[in-house]
């Protein structure tokens, strides 16, 4: 026993003296490698999940112009009054071919009926909102609409009162407030006379939305948006540009203009997933191509348009057009590019500056189809990009290399792409932790003077999990371990995004999301603040990291990369320790670091199991650090199961 003790206690002491010993970490501050490109870090927004209405478009009636397929949907008569009246659907021409008609038979109660919201409205204490509604009058001179706002409980928690008169069509607007906060309450409306009143584009607005716009969007999940600091926003998605068949593509042009002449439609996502079917699901289009291009300008970011290129969803009907039937499609394409940076004297630059922006807005990449694979897209993209860069030969494309990143349908367009000299790949990866530990590398060998490569959709994956519980730190560490392998490859990989974006925790399809959200809060993720903690950190030229002259690439556990930001005039590490165990690092770092300053960083940590909730928004955020510093030798220990982002003043 003695000896077996001994043996224990000398196997213990070697072991701690192991892990007592630093890892020798150089970094050349001095041989500035590769510049970072400005649009490296961005995200990927797609009207998945509730993220455009319901989410970030900040309507909070749902079917405001009775355009759903069941004209009704949404709408509920109030029981107290359904003998008083009935409400009829009425057909015109144009793109919001449907009103209701309201025809009312009793003047002593009037008529009644209401609207839940997406998931139920959510109203704050002392908050206002403006509603509108467009209305005229048959036979009637005048009739009384009163405008209540209700709690979950049908309790009146805020009301304005509005006189309809004339038999022509009007907007009549208020505003109200709510004397309490509830987060399911409904809106209701009542007319107090007999007769028939026609309605149309009902809507509610909190006058609170992103820079206080009218019929705006949700300040809160827009600032999240923002706080991100965006390289660029690609739009309006996935594969809800391809539509399940082409009849349900994302047509832009669809979503410009004033809001009743947008044509809605029924959203993919609608009842893609049985199990989490949505029958409600569908686009007003209040969120158009317009507004995500002023979103994009908003937060600083490159605006990174998708479109449909003759190609339905593949997983779903594949429809296609015919090469001889592609023009209209790539006159769309044409079209969006003079919508965005044409003169306001032409065609459709006269239409953005009719909207309020005379200025070209920025463009300089389009994504032609999304997860498009085979032959049939190869035809297609050839035909696109021959078009757009003849026209436009300053604008990038992103081409599909299908929706995995590996196998056959992969193997196939990768070489042809790069045959054909595109000009960026877009790859896709949704995989579990242990795929984006060992993708580190990837880029390491990549062909230095090929496409660029798009990291455009990735997310890691905890198995057997679902909803936010999806969400954990441990996948939003295997993330951060594989974004040190895309900045230090970042002159190959000159952009990525994580997707999807937001997602309504009521309502959604897919998970795991960056940022949850109801009809109040919004919730950013641990995987949140792994993107945040890189796009605030993006630097401007990468410069080598090593240990053993070899990059640090999960040797022992660690991931790092490096960059140089000459405006501010530091070195800026990133390193991940996937260890349940603190390692200790000392950077040797070639360059003149003051043995005076002070080092500012952040660090992410936490059991690998925990997620941020509603209840619980900060169980994973940053920890800010500061470390004396100790000249060209820095010694750090970093922390079990951690992101750290350290950033070193130097001098250039």
């Amino acid at each position: 026993m003695k000896r077996l003790l001994t043996v224990l206690l000398a196997s213990f002491l070697y072991y701690v003296g192991i892990a007592q010993t630093p890892h020798l970490v150089q970094v050349d501050a001095t041989a500035k490698s590769f510049d970072i490109s400005p649009n490296m870090w961005g995200i990927f927004f797609e009207d998945i999940n509730f993220a455009a209405d319901g989410g970030i478009y900040a309507e909070m009636v749902k079917n405001r112009s009775f355009q759903f397929n069941e004209p009704l949907m949404g709408w509920d008569i109030d029981e107290k009054n359904n003998r008083n009246g009935i409400i009829l659907i009425m057909n015109q021409a144009g793109a919001n071919s449907r009103y209701a008609q309201l025809r009312i038979s009793n003047d002593s109660s009037g008529f009644a009926f209401s609207n839940e919201g997406f998931r139920g409205m959510g109203f704050k204490e002392g908050q206002s909102y403006q509603f509108s509604i467009d209305a005229r009058l048959k036979e009637l001179k005048a009739t009384d609409l009163t405008v209540c706002l209700l709690d979950s409980n049908k309790k009146t928690i805020g009301k304005a009162s509005i006189k309809i008169e004339g038999n022509q069509w009007k907007t009549y607007t208020a505003t109200i407030k709510s004397s309490a906060t509830n987060p399911k309450g409904s809106l209701l409306l009542h007319f107090s006379k007999a007769g028939n009143v026609d309605v149309d584009m009902i809507s509610l607005f909190p006058t609170d939305t992103w820079k206080n716009r009218p019929g705006g969007l949700r300040r809160d999940l827009v600032q999240l948006l923002a706080n991100l600091k965006p390289g660029f926003i690609r739009f309006p998605g996935g594969c809800i540009v391809e539509g399940r068949d082409l009849s349900n593509r994302y047509q832009w042009k669809q979503t410009v203009g004033a809001l009743r002449d947008r044509v809605p439609q029924i959203n993919r996502w609608n009842t893609e997933f049985k199990y989490r079917d949505v029958p409600d699901y569908f686009q007003s289009y209040g969120l158009g191509f317009y507004e995500y291009f002023l979103l994009a300008e908003d937060i600083g970011a490159s605006p990174l348009p998708i479109l449909n290129c003759g190609m339905a969803c593949q997983f779903n009907t594949a429809e296609l057009v015919q090469i001889d039937d592609l023009q209209p499609y790539i006159q769309d394409a044409l079209d969006l590019i003079e919508f965005a940076k044409g003169d306001a004297k032409s065609k459709w630059g006269s239409l953005r500056a009719q909207m309020g922006h005379p200025a070209p807005f920025e463009l300089k990449f389009m994504g032609v189809g999304n997860e498009q694979w085979g032959e049939q897209y190869l035809e297609r993209y050839t035909v696109f990009a021959d078009a757009i860069h003849k026209k436009y030969p300053e604008i990038q494309l992103v081409s599909s290399v299908g929706p995995f990143s590996g196998g056959d349908l992969f193997n196939y367009l990768n070489p042809r792409l790069r045959k054909l000299g595109a000009d960026i790949l877009d790859e896709h990866y949704y995989a579990p932790p242990s795929f984006f530990f060992r993708s580190a590398s990837r880029y390491d060998n990549y062909d230095r003077n090929g496409p660029k490569i798009f990291a455009g959709e990735y997310a890691s994956h905890i198995p057997n999990t679902d909803g936010m519980a999806r969400s954990t730190w441990f996948a939003a560490m295997s993330e951060a371990a594989f974004m040190t392998g895309l900045e230090r490859n970042a002159d190959v990989v000159r952009m990525a995004s994580y997707a999807p974006l937001l997602a309504h925790a009521d309502a959604w399809q897919w998970s795991p999301d960056l940022i949850w959200f109801n009809s109040l809060w919004s919730v950013p993720t641990a995987n949140y603040f792994v993107q945040q903690m890189y796009s605030t950190n993006r630097g401007t030229h990468g410069v080598k990291i090593l240990e053993n002259n070899q990059p640090l690439a999960g040797k022992d556990s660690l991931y790092a990369s490096a960059v140089v930001d000459t405006a501010s005039k530091e070195l800026i590490i990133k390193i991940v320790n996937t260890l349940p165990k603190a390692q200790p690092i000392q950077f040797m770092i070639k360059g003149t670091v003051s043995a005076k300053a002070l080092i500012k960083g952040q660090v992410l940590k936490n059991t690998i199991d925990l997620y941020n909730t509603f209840a619980k928004p900060t169980a994973v955020t940053p920890e800010q650090i500061i470390i004396n510093s100790k000249g060209n030798s820095l010694p750090y220990e970093c922390p079990p199961y951690s992101f750290t982002v350290l950033r070193i003043p130097i001098d250039n």
